[in-house]
């Protein structure tokens, strides 16, 4: 069984980061959680990168999501995974596959909006240093879980820009040895996105699909196959 695509942006509140462990990484990432409550919508395009030596995983590809309030739509690798906030629908293009979870189930999994703001619930953070990405200067945060033995990461790498305040790049390592490259090659503030689009609608998809209910796969990749 090979791993197919990573799981995309699933839900995480924007709850407020209460734990700070370095005065300057902190003040870069509550700049940066002020900018994102601040909208109403985002809509995002990215390069991800996923590889494992063990497994000989070895994986880019581009996807892209819309996110509002709780909701969000993401597409990676041809598959899909919709949540309208209550549920959350996982389509495996290929297998012609509709999994369907609770959204409360999702926390433990990576999608857009979690990668936006992924230090505020659960993570340490520290001040590395500002180096060039892509001719950009940006902060480098490297966050640690607190509680290591409850998570399915090592550490996780954040690059911010240092002029726009906008989340570049994020490196998250495994504990299985997974390590994921997740790039944002662009970003858009409220857009007028509608709530249709949040919507799982069967027939748009496949005209016979297996629905499957499922509370629990999928917390760390989005299409395992």
């Amino acid at each position: 069984m090979k791993s197919k695509a990573l799981l995309l942006f699933i839900i995480l509140s924007f709850s407020n980061f209460t734990f700070s462990q370095d005065t300057k990484s902190q003040g870069v990432l509550d700049k940066l959680s002020i900018k994102m409550k601040a909208l109403k919508s985002f809509y995002l395009e990215f390069n991800a990168i996923v590889k494992n030596a063990d497994s000989g995983i070895n994986e880019n590809q581009n996807g892209n999501g819309w996110v509002k309030g709780n909701k969000y739509n993401a597409t990676y690798a041809g598959n899909t995974i919709i949540s309208n906030g209550m549920k959350t629908w996982t389509i495996i293009k290929e297998d012609k596959t509709v999994y369907e979870s609770d959204a409360s189930d999702d926390n433990d999994g990576i999608n857009p909006k979690k990668i936006m703001t992924i230090w505020e619930t659960g993570f340490k953070n520290k001040y590395v240093k500002e180096e060039l990405l892509n001719a950009e200067t940006v902060h480098v945060i490297n966050l640690t879980p607190k509680n290591p033995a409850k998570s399915d990461f090592t550490y996780i790498t954040i690059y911010i820009s240092k002029a726009s305040n906008a989340m570049k790049k994020a490196v998250i390592n495994s504990k299985d040895g997974t390590i994921m490259t997740y790039s944002v090659t662009k970003f858009e503030s409220n857009p007028d996105v509608k709530d249709t689009k949040f919507v799982f609608e069967k027939k748009n998809y496949f005209q016979e699909a297996s629905l499957k209910k499922q509370y629990t796969l999928l917390k760390l990749h989005l299409f395992l196959q």
